[in-house]
């Protein structure tokens, strides 16, 4: 049984959501000890437990510990079954950061199906779903072809949002006898990410969302002429803002922007796409302008890093680099999120990543 240390650096509940993904597809159990140590509220929360529980329909898994507030959790993953998930977190708990544990093996399923995620959208300290939809789930369609379709948002506190998600593998885990074969075919017939270079600046999209009541106060357009502006006076680009009002049981709003980019000056690359993202919330006593702007701050500078993967995309997309190998990649921040999603994959899959501190570049060859 592979041991990790849950107050790990940050000591964040990403430690967890990686080792339950890793576990059931590599078949190795695990036991996580002092979860979120040093935290206020140390140990499991709710949204932990739904991702155990969603694991437990995918693969039958049996775990230990699995209780409101545990400090130790073990997991014995058994064999995937492709079938059809349907989960409600019954809060505000963020659909993204459930993705993190159960999006990963559900790739690797025998044949298509459908997770249907009822919870929180757009939260504080969760990617919200547009970036997830628009910056990660372009790099991961070389594994299976995914399609996530948000049928309603759900904001703070009551939640009550939500995302469909359709995955239909190209690589199928039970088609191959152990783990390693199946790691060894993954390395042989996909793609390694290869984002170094920036290269040419194509445009910039976003998605400026608020809750219907919000409507009057012309929050969204708000939101996207304020970030609009900053991002005109720096760039010389196309910037298409769309703006989305929604029926939602709390009163929320944001806005999500993604930086394009591609190899090629006259066509956007599908199949290795340069995506950078940043994102802002609304939140009561905070205008919209100042929503916009955070927005469009935060994305300037993970521009003007010259990295093609942003400091949120980075600890993302690790775990798939840990599948095929030969991968770099150059980020704006090595963030300890980072840090410790490369202690955690390295537990289970044996592969050493390399770390330039100085230029920001993270390997595995």
């Amino acid at each position: 049984m592979i041991k990790i240390n849950g107050g790990y650096l940050e000591s964040g509940g990403q430690i967890a959501r990686t080792a339950l993904a890793l576990s059931t597809v590599t078949q190795k159990p695990f036991e996580v000890y002092d979860i979120r140590k040093g935290r206020k509220d140390s140990g499991l929360k709710n949204q932990h437990l739904y991702c155990v529980k969603s694991l437990q329909e995918l693969c039958n898994a049996e775990a230990e510990g699995a209780e409101l507030g545990s400090l130790g959790l073990k997991y014995y993953p058994k064999k995937i079954v492709a079938k059809n998930l349907s989960i409600d977190i019954e809060t505000a708990g963020s659909i993204t950061l459930l993705m993190q544990a159960l999006l990963l093996p559900a790739m690797f399923v025998s044949k298509p199906i459908t997770i249907t995620i009822i919870g929180g959208s757009d939260g504080k300290w969760s990617m919200p779903f547009d970036y997830f939809n628009n910056i990660l789930l372009p790099q991961l369609q070389r594994f299976a072809k995914i399609e996530a379709k948000l049928l309603k948002r759900g904001y703070y506190p009551k939640g009550n949002g939500k995302v469909e998600i359709k995955i239909n593998p190209k690589f199928k885990l039970n088609d191959f006898s152990n783990f390693d074969e199946f790691h060894n075919h993954l390395k042989q017939n996909i793609h390694p990410y290869n984002l170094i270079e920036q290269h040419h600046f194509i445009q910039i999209k976003g998605i400026s969302h608020a809750s219907k009541n919000l409507q009057s106060a012309n929050v969204t357009e708000r939101q996207a002429e304020s970030a609009q502006q900053i991002l005109k006076q720096k760039y010389n680009i196309p910037i298409n803002l769309t703006i989305q009002y929604q029926d939602t049981l709390s009163i929320g709003s944001g806005i999500t922007l993604w930086a394009i980019f591609s190899k090629n000056k006259e066509d956007i690359d599908e199949n290795s796409p340069i995506r950078l993202g940043a994102d802002a919330l609304g939140e009561q006593g905070k205008r919209a302008e100042i929503v916009g702007e955070e927005a469009a701050r935060n994305l300037i500078k993970e521009i003007e890093s010259k990295a093609p993967v942003d400091r949120h995309l980075a600890d993302q997309i690790l775990p798939f680099m840990a599948l095929i190998g030969n991968s770099a990649i150059k980020v704006s921040e090595i963030t300890n999120h980072c840090r410790t999603n490369i202690y955690t994959i390295q537990q289970f899959m044996g592969e050493i990543f390399k770390v330039d501190e100085e230029k920001k570049v993270i390997s595995l060859y």
